[in-house]
């Protein structure tokens, strides 16, 4: 008599998957990998999640409610604009940093080249970066109205940058440049913001 199937658990499988798209990416994590990293055959994880692209963005999904959504807080629960965006910058190293997690952005480094039968993920993916880019605009834009920074502060420039600080950051710490680095970097990058708040 065969026996049961093993408890399948689909909040921990969950975030196993998560980790395996995070350490290889999307197209880098293949069915079999996943059905390595979940402990559970391919069948029951097409049943649990219907296909890799669904289980991917399900993956995504809870990395930005768990440890991806440090920009959210820093952007929102810091009323100062220039603590915000240092905030998010600094706590965004430390987690792309962390020894017990694969290094870097999940959203960043998951998709970034794909070939043309995923364009969908691609394009996905894509539109989470745009979006984080847009929440720093808007939180910079507010710090205008609040008169925190100046009246002429170019906002959409500041935005560009600061995004691409923390997508930059995630590359470098993909490639092991060390956390104590990445935070002299940071101090640097501050500068701009510093001036337009009068704080330089």
């Amino acid at each position: 008599m065969a026996g049961r199937p093993r408890e399948f658990d689909r909040d921990q499988a969950l975030r196993q998957a998560m980790l395996a798209f995070w350490r290889r990416g999307y197209e880098g994590t293949s069915m079999s990998d996943l059905v390595a990293a979940l402990g559970i055959a391919s069948a029951r994880i097409y049943a649990a999640f219907g296909s890799k692209e669904e289980l991917f963005r399900e993956a995504v999904a809870l990395y930005a409610a768990g440890d991806g959504g440090f920009a959210d807080l820093a952007l929102s629960q810091e009323d100062d604009v220039v603590a915000a965006i240092q905030r998010m910058l600094a706590d965004a190293v430390a987690l792309y940093t962390r020894d017990d997690l694969p290094h870097g952005c999940m959203v960043v480094s998951a998709a970034t080249n794909c070939s043309e039968q995923n364009d969908g993920v691609l394009e996905w993916l894509r539109a989470q970066r745009q979006a984080r880019t847009q929440s720093v605009t808007e939180r910079l834009r507010r710090g205008v109205a609040d008169g925190q920074l100046g009246p002429d502060a170019d906002v959409d420039a500041l935005g560009d940058f600061y995004a691409a600080q923390l997508h930059g950051v995630s590359v470098q710490a993909r490639d092991g440049v060390p956390r104590e680095r990445l935070l002299a970097s940071l101090a640097v990058a501050m500068t701009p913001l510093r001036i337009a708040a009068g704080k330089a």
